[in-house]
């Protein structure tokens, strides 16, 4: 009973402990993200146009194997079609002889009609007897004979079967001594110039972008594909060159085609530790569509529910404010308006948290801590 009572103290409130993240206007570019499978631009079956038995083959021509274009993927044998010239140039020569004759018929029977006087009279020869059904028979045989010395020399070109366009062999089922059918198809190869990637978007995603509507008229939006493959991230540089100009009825996003130059690094300037964009091969793609000025950039966790943002005020309380989302990317929110220059935002999550609250701004040194 003799002892002093306890003196009451006041205890400070020092306010939740915080990190900030000061914020300020800059130039953003959009980037669009998305995810697509490689494909080859060019894609062609090769098809004998003539028949005949297989007398040379490529060594390149198996899967995997390289072509230039014009470069001789395999040869059919080509003897009947060398003999088959041959009697197209005697035809020829048979044909110009007998329109030489006819023409010489032709002016003889001129040259007698006039000189029996007959025109004077008023009569009208007979075109028989000017040998004019025969010169047109004659040179229409000569046109004849012409076309099929042209069809057989053709003919014997296609027994040598040449790339294309520069090519990678996708598959081939032919091989020395092996009789090929015209029409049958002995292999397939595709383009090894440009690759490309069709990439789904979201409609409001795509708005973002420059989508040339003709091919070759404009630059589309700058294209940056990327796959991870052993512990690395490689990348391919590339553009927007088309939309497939439909809506997929499933997914209800546009299609846009990202086209890459040289996607098996077989230039000069390529990069030779990277490795081939091959086909099939399922890649990320970062789209860069316009720049945004005077934009704020925050963290994705500092936007809270029905687009709130938490801020730090003067007086060390807690502030909460609407903000204007211009656009949600992958790791960021990109605000338009709502927001001031230098502003401290929060980006702790609180629970309890209440409009007045004070708060403890993190610093530096413990924030790296």
């Amino acid at each position: 009973t003799n002892r002093p009572a306890p003196v009451k103290e006041q205890r400070e409130e020092i306010g939740a402990l915080v990190r900030v993240f000061p914020v300020s206007r800059e130039e953003r570019p959009v980037v669009v993200h998305g995810t697509g499978t490689v494909q080859a631009k060019q894609q062609a079956g090769i098809v004998p146009q003539v028949s005949g038995r297989v007398t040379y083959l490529a060594p390149n021509l198996v899967a995997g194997g390289f072509f230039t274009k014009g470069e001789l993927l395999l040869g059919i044998e080509d003897v009947d079609y060398r003999l088959a010239v041959e009697r197209a140039r005697a035809a020829v020569s048979k044909a110009e002889y007998d329109l030489a004759r006819e023409e010489g018929n032709a002016r003889v029977a001129r040259q007698e009609w006039e000189s029996l006087a007959l025109d004077k009279e008023g009569q009208e020869p007979n075109p028989l007897v000017l040998y004019e059904p025969q010169l047109r028979n004659a040179r229409a045989n000569l046109a004849s004979a012409k076309a099929a010395l042209e069809q057989a020399q053709l003919d014997l070109k296609r027994t040598k079967i040449r790339a294309p366009f520069d090519c990678i062999v996708r598959s081939e089922e032919v091989d020395v001594g092996q009789y090929v059918r015209a029409g049958n198809q002995v292999a397939m190869v595709s383009g090894t110039t440009t690759a490309e990637v069709i990439v789904p978007l979201p409609l409001d995603e795509a708005a973002w972008l420059k989508i040339p509507t003709q091919a070759g008229k404009s630059n589309g939006s700058k294209a940056v594909v990327s796959r991870g493959l052993g512990g690395r991230v490689y990348e391919w540089t590339g553009r927007v060159v088309r939309s497939l100009g439909d809506i997929d009825p499933t997914s209800r996003m546009a299609r846009l085609v990202v086209a890459i130059d040289d996607p098996y690094n077989l230039k000069k300037q390529a990069s030779a530790d990277r490795p081939a964009l091959a086909i099939g091969m399922f890649v990320e793609a970062a789209l860069y569509g316009e720049s945004l000025s005077g934009v704020f950039v925050i963290p994705r966790s500092a936007l809270r529910e029905n687009d709130q943002v938490w801020l730090m005020g003067e007086d060390g309380r807690l502030r909460t404010r609407q903000v204007e989302v211009l656009r949600i990317e992958k790791n960021d929110v990109v605000v338009e308006k709502g927001l001031q220059e230098g502003e401290r935002l929060v980006l702790t999550n609180l629970s309890g948290a209440a409009e007045g609250m004070r708060l403890r701004a993190l610093e530096a040194e413990e924030a790296s801590s």
